[in-house]
């Protein structure tokens, strides 16, 4: 009895033993769990949205187990909140905008968020200082006086026109100021209601375009000195130069600073995931391009221009190795 006992007792542990190894197996058989990738654009009509889209297409190609999406979005100062709240993980923002909301300063004044990261920059935003042939303006230093467009109210925009008009020694008490959107400084600007208009886009820029159509167009320029001293005070800024050819009517090529459109993620997304994100989006940059035309400049070697962050760990290995 004692032996049946015995033999039992050793057929159920060697059971058990075997059950154990079959259920490793059975786990280590299970598929990787799929990451889900949410990607912050802007307006439909925009250029973050198509290009968000292309950016979702190349991680579901190109990284296994990633499930990306892009959504339509307020653009840059709503997707710093959406990144924030955890509810995005990958965002289309305007690096000076990424450098306010890090900094805790301009609209993000209070209210800063220190999780920020940067996976890249992929082309220039330019800040176009508009006016008419008619008006008389040639330069920044004329407009004192003048009744200048200088964006929303509480706009990347509008922080771009008072900083730049600092570095001339311009305030806001020294000119009519009107807190306008582009298509409202566009119908303006045609109706003789402003004398100038900032517009912070990547050129050629259609409200700029339709203007052009019917006035001579004036690019007013920011001198290179001006640009550096800007730059060494604001580091998200970049010199850039506006060809003659970018509207019917220009009559020169125009000297200018942009701000760059950046890939922003926050310390919660892991390095590998971050490397591999650039990595993917950087070996297929044909993919980007065909989405739009304003990423036909984006390229490994300017992914670093105007970052105004501090780059995720994942992104800064894979541009190291490059």
């Amino acid at each position: 009895m004692k032996k049946i006992l015995a033999f039992l007792t050793a057929f159920m542990v060697l059971g058990t033993l075997f059950a154990g190894c079959g259920g490793s197996q059975k786990e280590a058989a299970k598929p990787a769990a799929t990451k889900f990738i949410n990607i912050a654009t802007g307006g439909t009509s925009g250029t973050y949205f198509p290009l968000g889209g292309a950016v979702a297409d190349i991680l579901n190609k190109n990284i296994k187990g990633v499930n990306a999406s892009a959504q339509s979005t307020g653009a840059s100062v709503a997707n710093i909140n959406l990144l924030k709240q955890g509810k995005v993980d990958i965002a289309f923002v305007q690096n000076d905008i990424a450098y306010y909301a890090l900094n805790g300063v301009e609209m993000f004044k209070d209210k800063k968020v220190a999780s920020l990261k940067g996976l890249a920059t992929l082309y220039p935003e330019t800040v176009q200082i508009v006016t008419l042939g008619k008006t008389g303006i040639k330069s920044l230093a004329d407009v004192k006086g003048k009744r200048v467009a200088v964006g929303a109210a509480g706009s990347g925009t509008e922080a771009n026109a008072r900083q730049i008009l600092a570095a001339y020694g311009i305030t806001y008490k020294d000119i009519d100021v009107q807190y306008l959107s582009f298509g409202e400084a566009s119908s303006a600007l045609k109706d003789g209601n402003v004398d100038v208009a900032f517009v912070t886009a990547g050129f050629p820029t259609a409200a700029i375009q339709d203007i052009a159509s019917q006035h001579t167009v004036v690019l007013l320029p920011v001198d290179a000195a001006k640009a550096d001293a800007l730059i060494k005070k604001y580091p998200f800024y970049t010199k850039v130069n506006i060809p003659k050819t970018t509207y019917s009517s220009q009559t020169a090529a125009c000297e200018a600073v942009a701000v760059r459109c950046m890939l922003v993620v926050t310390d919660k997304m892991d390095d590998k995931t971050a490397y591999n994100v650039t990595k993917a989006i950087f070996t297929h940059l044909d993919r980007l391009k065909a989405a739009h035309a304003v990423a036909g400049v984006a390229s490994i070697a300017t992914a670093k221009d105007g970052m105004s962050i501090t780059l995720a760990p994942g992104a800064e290995k894979f541009f190291k190795e490059k």
